[in-house]
């Protein structure tokens, strides 16, 4: 007994004599002043055993994940995850089952869940046909309240759940187009960039009634900004009813907005549901020139370029520069001859088109001619043409004006119209500048009746556009294609495009005009370019001639 309680140390009394004094109510070890909380070695340090949502997606825990955790996690189990510690037969709180969908009552939701409702959000609001995705007004969806899940906008929310949902919408097929975020109440930089860093070729963007409130919510998906992700694609955006946009309309800075927002995105082409420029159609500008000489000019020079191009020479200047450039993109194929073109011809003839060339010096070079001499030649070269300057003057638009540079007088003279290519009859559009000065007294020029010399001459071909662009009044910006476009269609084909629901009735509308295809081709078209229609244009250019006569109207 004695050796017991020597054994036992002095500590054992202590405890028993206040134990029988009623002032301690179950063992308790004694502790001196160099103990920690939660003893000798201190509490340990926390550990979070919960995998972050996004890391779900991403397929693979973070790196600061607890090694044996990951392991765990990947090794499917039979059973519920077994928590070291937790008594055997006692379900410890807020445990988490990564095996069951089953949630017990004040546990919170399960790892697996919320990925899963989040998806199936965005498979419900998604729309592959039109690309667009609908995320409007998230916080008022069924799904999400039901969950538990704070969306974007509404308070508590964090930039993991956006995070997660544009993860998952750059995981769609076809790629997104379109987003709207209107009406969430979002008044986070954070939530925006988050679009520009999964969502980069973003082309239409709807903030519409959130609570962007200053400059710095839009630099941070600015197209100018230092940062890595920015929407360089973004043609549409709409802000109304954001403080932003709402105050500057109050204080009479419409102006001073609407630049502010181009600024920040030069590829802006709508902005808050209007185009970015729409100033009217003025009239074509000839300002401080005689308009008899430039009359004269091309009354001379087009004919002569149609029909007898080596005499050409007498007009350019012994050391004028010369370059042209074939804008291959195809506008339009009303007309009866247009699937007869070829680019090949305007291609193989040195076309300076640099945004091709992808830096080769070598072609550059050789696409420039210097010299009278190797200008005309590089003219002879090209196709064919007819301009009809006479019989349409309306389906041609002339600036001019003087430029002075270093003591020296010049004149800018701009040209846009169209002409026929011989002899496929097909008709084109160009773009053609011109530097021009005085004929000087005793020139080559001036003795063959000529009022000027060129200096230089820079040519665009391009597909067929019609000269309405340039009609006094308000510009025609994305006109709708279902008007006009479908009017020129066969009566059965319009009634088969009547049965299309929009907005890919209009796609297939513009396909049908441009290639001539029946609605059954063209809608298997778009279908195989994801409803791109100037990647279906090009598909359809590429594989035309494999095609039989019942692929078309």
């Amino acid at each position: 007994m004695l050796q017991a309680s020597s054994q036992s140390g002095p500590s054992v009394l202590v405890n028993t004599a206040l134990r029988k004094a009623g002032l301690m109510d179950r063992d308790e070890r004694m502790r001196d002043a160099s103990d920690k909380p939660g003893g000798r070695k201190g509490f340990p340090k926390p550990r979070s055993h919960r995998p972050r949502l996004i890391d779900t997606i991403k397929g693979q825990p973070g790196p600061s994940r607890n090694p044996m955790l990951a392991a765990r996690i990947a090794t499917p189990s039979p059973g519920p995850l077994a928590i070291r510690g937790a008594a055997v037969g006692r379900v410890r709180r807020n445990a988490i089952s990564l095996n069951s969908d089953k949630v017990l009552p004040g546990a919170r939701v399960a790892v697996g869940k919320p990925l899963e409702v989040w998806r199936r959000f965005i498979q419900q609001r998604w729309d592959p046909q039109s690309r667009f995705l609908n995320l409007e007004r998230m916080s008022e969806d069924e799904s999400i309240t039901k969950a538990g899940l704070l969306p974007p906008g509404v308070p508590g929310s964090t930039g993991k759940e956006a995070a997660v949902i544009f993860k998952l919408a750059s995981q769609l097929k076809p790629p997104v187009r379109t987003i709207s975020l209107a009406n969430n109440n979002i008044q986070s930089t954070h939530v925006i960039s988050i679009i520009a860093h999964y969502l980069p070729n973003l082309a239409n963007l709807s903030l519409e009634n959130n609570n962007l409130r200053v400059w710095k919510d839009i630099d941070s998906i600015s197209q100018l900004s230092d940062r890595k992700d920015k929407l360089l694609k973004l043609r549409e955006l709409i802000l109304i009813g954001n403080p932003i946009r709402e105050l500057e309309y109050q204080n009479n800075r419409v102006g001073t907005y609407r630049n502010n927002i181009v600024r920040r995105f030069p590829t802006l082409e709508i902005l808050d549901k209007d185009p970015t420029y729409p100033a009217p159609m003025q009239p074509p500008l000839i300002a401080g020139v005689d308009g008899g000489i430039i009359t004269s000019f091309f009354a001379r020079l087009f004919p002569l370029f149609d029909t007898q191009r080596a005499s050409l020479s007498n007009v350019y200047n012994e050391f004028a520069t010369f370059s042209f450039q074939a804008n291959t993109i195809q506008y339009s194929k009303e007309m009866p001859n247009q699937r007869n073109l070829e680019w090949s011809p305007w291609l193989g003839a040195g076309s300076r088109n640099l945004s091709r060339l992808a830096g080769a010096v070598d072609k550059m070079l050789k696409s420039i001619h210097v010299g009278r001499k190797n200008v005309i030649n590089a003219m002879i070269s090209l196709p064919r043409t007819k301009h009809d300057i006479v019989g349409a003057a309306e389906k041609f638009c002339i600036d001019a004006w003087p430029v002075t540079h270093e003591n020296r007088t010049t004149l800018f003279l701009s040209i846009h119209g169209q002409f026929v290519e011989e002899p496929v009859g097909g008709v084109r559009s160009f773009d053609r500048s011109f530097i021009l000065v005085p004929a000087p007294e005793g020139s080559r020029a001036k003795e063959n009746g000529w009022d000027v010399e060129v200096l230089s001459d820079q040519l665009v071909i391009r597909g067929y556009s019609s000269h309405e662009a340039w009609t006094l009044g308000p510009l025609l910006v994305h006109a709708s294609p279902t008007g006009s476009q479908s009017a020129s269609l066969p009566a059965s084909t319009q009634q088969e495009l009547g049965a299309i629901p929009e907005p890919q009735r209009s796609f297939v509308t513009q396909i049908c005009t441009r290639t001539h295809l029946n609605v059954q081709f063209a809608v298997d078209c778009l279908q195989n370019n994801g409803w791109d229609v100037d990647r279906a244009v090009a598909n359809f250019e590429q594989v035309k001639g494999t095609l039989g006569r019942d692929a078309f109207l």
